[in-house]
């Protein structure tokens, strides 16, 4: 990529005087980016309090059209897009792909929404005092939305900030990761498409910094934070008059239970956890980090998974074949590998992988770890697997909620009461049976309880987190 790639302040592309070069995991250059200053960032903020009340009158159809048009456009540049994704985040490219694809979904979904957004009518007369009474319910934009994004999903979870907020009318300043910034930039240039109105959508790159006077400001009253657990909590604690909502991550738990036995099963379980306890470098905050196994399926669980991640292909993130890429940096290998080598030295045994070159992390499966290594009670954010056996489901139970962290788990079973008992019992924002806790539709209600956050995305679900009831009372009015 030649030349200083521009932002978008108010959706209008502006360069500056100040660049950042944007790398590949490996360290090899991509692109410049400018760098807004602080008179860029004052002018998107600005345009979004100025707008804010005309955006959230607009009529739906005015809302719902460019996102559909934002879902058409990804769809009809699938490769370019995914290819960006590729060169600064080196996530493979297949699924950088599938990435571009759930983006697409979740645009034509917000736009689906924006036209739904209706609220409801609510009779009074159920008392004597409500008679001739009848209530309009409805919910309305809480304001103008910061919304700050990680590398992992440059895409993605920059669409699940996005569309959500201009489905309901609510300006949006968008601040991605410092590491992955051309991917939403390139979504800005679908956005600049539209009729979207001036002020309604800017794209800062705002280094992570010079992001505490983007918070405090009293004119994004709303801020949606995807990121690390230490960075979002420290947001929530400095504007807690100001509606925060955090997406933190987790170390995401398996449940492989006695009833799921046979060999086709375990050989999905454990085809199912390889892929997704490794896929996108295991940078996902529902990749499978933690395997709890009952005691009667343990062992041949246990090879099938080294198996499976063994055929796994680490390499070229550009190369077809490949299914493991590098992560994000060399820094962040580093971090995951010495978790892995703790835990090797506290007595765990390292059953395949282990090993680094530069950024790229071998796949990595580990078992008989002690309870309080790293691996286990923090988010290792890595290709990293932790296997253990446990005897029955209170057991396996108790070892899913002993964690700080309560995103989601799945639960491989065909007991129905199982299935139930699950989603009682545990202490997660979302219960996948016979799969792997990394599934997600982009529709359902998205987060976690404990240390994984507070709020919900998923198009619908975020939309109501972005807006707050307004009732309308209209009394001499019969039923």
């Amino acid at each position: 990529m030649r030349g200083t790639r521009p932002i978008r302040v108010a959706g209008r592309e502006v360069t500056g005087t100040s660049t950042a070069a944007v790398t590949r995991p490996d360290g090899g250059h991509v692109a410049d980016v400018t760098v807004a200053d602080p008179s860029h960032v004052e002018a998107a903020v600005q345009a979004a309090h100025d707008v804010a009340r005309s955006f959230a009158d607009l009529p739906a159809h005015r809302r719902a059209e460019p996102l559909a048009h934002v879902a058409r456009r990804l769809g009809e540049r699938r490769e370019e897009v995914a290819q960006v994704i590729v060169a600064e985040g080196g996530k493979p490219v297949r699924w950088a792909r599938a990435e571009v694809d759930r983006a697409a979904a979740t645009f034509r979904l917000a736009a689906e929404e924006a036209r739904r957004w209706s609220g409801d009518l609510q009779r009074l007369d159920t008392d004597p005092a409500g008679e001739g009474r009848i209530a309009l319910n409805r919910r309305v934009p809480r304001g103008p939305v910061l919304g700050i994004t990680p590398f992992n999903f440059p895409l993605n979870l920059v669409a699940h900030k996005v569309a959500p907020a201009l489905a309901v009318g609510a300006p949006i300043v968008l601040k991605p990761a410092p590491a992955t910034p051309l991917t939403a930039l390139l979504l800005g240039d679908l956005l600049a498409e539209t009729d979207l109105p001036a002020g309604s959508w800017s794209v800062l790159t705002v280094p992570d910094g010079r992001m505490d006077a983007l918070v405090a400001d009293p004119r994004l009253p709303v801020v949606s934070f995807t990121g690390s657990g230490p960075v979002g909590w420290g947001v929530r604690d400095r504007v807690p008059r100001k509606h925060v909502t955090l997406e933190l991550g987790g170390n995401a738990a398996a449940v492989v239970c006695a009833d799921w036995s046979s060999e086709a099963d375990l050989a999905r379980a454990a085809e199912r956890i390889a892929v997704f306890g490794t896929a996108s470098a295991g940078q996902s905050c529902i990749s499978v980090q933690r395997v709890v196994a009952d005691a009667s399926v343990y062992p041949r669980l246990v090879e099938l998974v080294v198996e499976h991640v063994d055929r796994q292909v680490l390499g070229d993130p550009e190369d077809e074949a490949t299914t493991v890429g590098p992560m994000i940096d060399e820094r962040a290998a580093q971090r995951a590998h010495a978790w892995v080598a703790e835990a090797a030295g506290a007595g765990a045994r390292v059953l395949t992988g282990g090993g680094r070159s530069g950024a790229r992390l071998e796949p990595t499966v580990l078992v008989d770890v002690p309870a309080d290594a790293r691996v286990v009670r923090e988010e290792v954010f890595a290709p990293v697997v932790v296997i253990r056996a446990v005897e029955g489901l209170d057991e396996a139970f108790a070892a899913v909620n002993d964690s700080e962290f309560g995103l989601q788990v799945g639960v491989f079973t065909h007991d129905i009461a199982v299935a139930f008992r699950a989603h009682r019992e545990l202490d997660v924002g979302g219960v996948i049976v016979g799969d792997v806790p990394s599934y997600r539709a982009d529709q359902l209600p998205y987060g976690g309880t404990k240390g994984s956050g507070i709020g919900r995305e998923g198009v619908r679900a975020a939309m109501t987190d972005l807006t707050e009831d307004r009732t309308l009372v209209l009394t001499g009015v019969s039923v």
